[in-house]
């Protein structure tokens, strides 16, 4: 199995895990992530999971400027609720990167390295998802919009063509093609100014 060559493309981020290093999962407590581990996680590339990696890439490069974003030091506020629309498969990305889970991650260590209690979910936050570093009280706010990047109109007809169990084998694969090469195209326009929207917040009390 070989993943798109795209995906190596698409921004990374390497973060420092206290719990990986005291527990010897890394020696020095970094990790690095990229597009495919999301993909991996989430089992499929689309549009969704492209705007949840470049929300959060963006979103901890905001919040740590010039150094790497500590992982599990970080609260994560959405504004909708979990199984509204699309924010469960958003919010799994985050969490994969972030560690911030809500009541179903690590209890921590006397008192210390609790990944629970750290992803809100309709939350009172401008933008989609609000970003907190616990140890400063520093805010984001990060909005996706995937509109200035449009699939092919013939994309949905053969999705459709293909739900209904009448498309060829030739029609998979184009679909599955133009698909992935709108995912390709978001990758590549992070920096398209609307796509992602990064506004810092008042510090947080």
């Amino acid at each position: 199995m070989a993943f798109p060559a795209f995906f190596a493309q698409a921004p990374r981020i390497a973060l420092h895990d206290p719990l990986a290093q005291l527990l010897g999962a890394s020696d020095d407590g970094l990790i690095e992530y990229g597009y495919e581990d999301a993909v991996r996680l989430a089992g499929h590339s689309c549009p969704t999971v492209a705007g949840a990696w470049l929300m959060t890439v963006r979103a901890l490069r905001a919040l740590y400027p010039g150094s790497i974003p500590q992982r599990g030091d970080i609260d994560v506020t959405f504004a909708d609720g979990a199984t509204n629309g699309v924010t469960g498969v958003i919010a799994n990305v985050v969490s994969l990167v972030t560690g911030a889970t809500a009541d179903t991650g690590f209890k921590g260590l006397a008192g210390q390295h609790d990944r629970r209690n750290l992803l809100h979910f309709q939350g009172d936050v401008p933008g989609e998802i609000v970003f907190t570093r616990r140890d400063t009280g520093d805010r984001v706010a990060v909005s996706f919009s995937a509109q200035g990047v449009p699939g092919s109109p013939a994309a949905m007809p053969m999705l459709q063509k293909i739900l209904s169990g009448i498309a060829t084998d030739t029609e998979k694969q184009d679909f599955a093609h133009l698909w992935q090469d709108r995912v390709r195209r978001i990758l590549e326009a992070v920096d398209q100014p609307g796509l992602i929207s990064v506004s810092p917040l008042p510090r947080a009390a």
